[in-house]
C-alpha cells in the first residue's frame, strides 16, 4: 500500500457520476488541478460491506457541502453496475471502473483472488493533494472493516489548510 509522502499513480478511468449520467473519463491529474481528491477503493458494487462503506461516505454530508475536495469510488465493477449501484444507493460522486485492477495494483491494494474473483480492489482510502502526493492512506484486508471517517476528515482539513 502506498504510504503518505508517496507519489500517487496517475489514472484515466471510465466512470459515472450518477444513475442518469453518461460514461465519462476521469483523470487524477485533472481533478488535482482544482482540488485534492479522496480515493475510496472498494471490492464490489452491492456487496453488503461495500454498500455500507459507500453509503457511509455519501451520508457524511460534509463531502457534499465541501466543494474543495473531490471524491471518487473505485472498483473493478463495470460502469453499468456502477450506474445501477449509484441509483439504488443515491450516490452523488463518481464511481470509476478499474476493470483490470491496474490502478488498485499501482496503489498496492489489489487482491489477486477473492472467492473465485480475480484482481479485486481491497477496501482502501487515499487522500491525494494538489502535488499528487499521498497525504493519508488506509487499507483493510477484512472487507467488513470501515475506515475512521473522523481521522479522514482531519486529514482533509490539514490538506486544505496548506
Amino acid at each position: 500500500m502506498l504510504q503518505p509522502g508517496s507519489a500517487a499513480p496517475e489514472f484515466d478511468l471510465p466512470g459515472v457520476l450518477s444513475a442518469q449520467s453518461d460514461d465519462e473519463r476521469y483523470r487524477l491529474s485533472e481533478e488535482l488541478s482544482t482540488k485534492p481528491a479522496l480515493l475510496n477503493f472498494y471490492m464490489f458494487d452491492f456487496h453488503p460491506a461495500c454498500t455500507e462503506n459507500m453509503c457511509d461516505l455519501h451520508d457524511l454530508a460534509w463531502f457534499e457541502l465541501d466543494t474543495d475536495i473531490g471524491v471518487f469510488g473505485i472498483s473493478t465493477d463495470s460502469v453499468f453496475s456502477h450506474r445501477e449501484f449509484a441509483k439504488r444507493e443515491g450516490l452523488e460522486y463518481p464511481l470509476l471502473t478499474d476493470s483490470d485492477g491496474t490502478v488498485a495494483d499501482a496503489y498496492g491494494v489489489l487482491y489477486d483472488e477473492v472467492r473465485g474473483h480475480k484482481r479485486i480492489a481491497k477496501r482502501a482510502v487515499f487522500l491525494v493533494d494538489s502535488t499528487q502526493a499521498v497525504r493519508y492512506s488506509w487499507c483493510a484486508d477484512d472487507p467488513s472493516r470501515q475506515p475512521d471517517w473522523a481521522e479522514i476528515k482531519a486529514a482533509i482539513e490539514d490538506v486544505k489548510s496548506d
